[in-house]
């Protein structure tokens, strides 16, 4: 039975976006260029994803106008004035993003000063692609904002793609990804379609990841977790989000802790500040993760599939913990349940140590 709609007010306003889903539409990269009237594409991606970004490189030919591997974690703007300049100066006309998170970000931080038009194509499952959100780093703050802009025109969705992807990295990364959803389904501004998605993407997500840890070359998995970070981004590029992404962000830009692993370690405690809050949200979570708790599952679904749960082990030591409270207090945000110093410093000592959520 489908759960009744809610009796408060909602508004909801579709952002402008076009999916091309499944196996082999990499290939249709060409077309979909041609489609957003642009015929100088420059290809973004990290060091480590070179080889993948020149195979576009040779997909689009003549349409190639260079090859920028230089994007990094949490978009530091020196990196991002850099491929500014290189889009200027090979007259790109759009921006080819293949890769995660980073490198999605980097085109967004492009996008925001030159509107030149984003096609991207995931390899994680971290769900930015889906949203007009952008982060940029500078001074060891990260600075994070909404501009319909900096949101990709078109997403190719090409499963076969993720096969390269290492497995600790596809567990982050859709832990990540649900982490949009969780927070969705408790937004301000949260409404009945997004909440169907949110629970729907944390369903295919958890399931997939499940099945790739006991079968990393299950092919029906991949399609699923891909499917699933669609759902959970397009959660996150619609709703507002709360404490868990404002901690996030906080750990990430001023620690330099790795972005998916972060969201992984954080996401059960930031769910168990919220759990008296948002108990609606936290049944949600608890069925589409098929377990009784909200926090406590999410943090069993990390261990099980042998992702970390301590920022310790993330290298983030004991003294940077009141450092990162002062620092999430700072700006004040909203939260279902209110944000006190005393209850968040508990929360990132548990998140620290590792402790599971009761």
């Amino acid at each position: 039975m489908l759960d009744p709609i809610s009796d408060r007010p909602f508004v909801y306003s579709a952002l402008p976006s076009r999916v091309v889903f499944g196996y082999g539409t990499l290939q249709q990269l060409t077309e979909e260029v041609d489609r957003i009237g642009a015929s100088r594409a420059l290809i973004l991606c990290t060091p480590q994803q070179a080889g993948e970004a020149e195979a576009v490189a040779s997909i689009l030919g003549s349409k190639a106008a260079g090859v920028f591997s230089g994007a990094q974690m949490h978009v530091p703007i020196e990196v991002a004035r850099e491929a500014r300049h290189i889009a200027e100066t090979v007259r790109a006309d759009c921006a080819i993003a293949i890769g995660g998170g980073s490198t999605i970000g980097l085109g967004k931080a492009i996008a925001l000063e030159s509107s030149i038009p984003i096609i991207a194509i995931p390899t994680t499952y971290a769900g930015s692609e889906m949203t007009p959100i952008f982060g940029i780093t500078e001074a060891g703050r990260k600075v994070t904002g909404r501009d319909v802009r900096v949101l990709p025109k078109t997403v190719i969705y090409d499963p076969a793609l993720s096969r390269g992807l290492p497995l600790g990295m596809s567990m982050v990364s859709g832990i990540n990804a649900i982490a949009h959803a969780c927070e969705g389904l408790y937004a301000r501004d949260g409404n009945p379609i997004m909440s169907i998605m949110a629970e729907e993407g944390i369903r295919n997500l958890s399931g997939g990841l499940r099945r790739l840890a006991t079968n990393n070359s299950e092919e029906g998995a991949r399609k699923d977790c891909l499917y699933g970070a669609w759902l959970c981004g397009a959660v996150l590029g619609h709703v507002g989000m709360a404490l868990h992404h404002k901690l996030c962000h906080t750990l990430g830009g001023s620690f330099n802790l790795p972005h998916a692993e972060t969201h992984t370690i954080v996401l059960p405690h930031a769910l168990a500040y919220n759990n008296q809050a948002a108990p609606e949200a936290m049944r949600r979570i608890a069925r589409a993760l098929n377990t009784p708790s909200a926090p406590a599952g999410a943090y069993d679904l990390a261990r099980e599939l042998g992702a970390p749960v301590a920022l310790k082990d993330l290298g983030m030591s004991a003294s940077d913990v009141e450092k990162a409270c002062d620092i999430a207090l700072a700006n004040p945000y909203w939260n279902p349940r209110p944000i006190e110093r005393e209850s968040l410093m508990e929360l990132l000592v548990n998140a620290w140590v590792g402790k599971r959520p009761d």
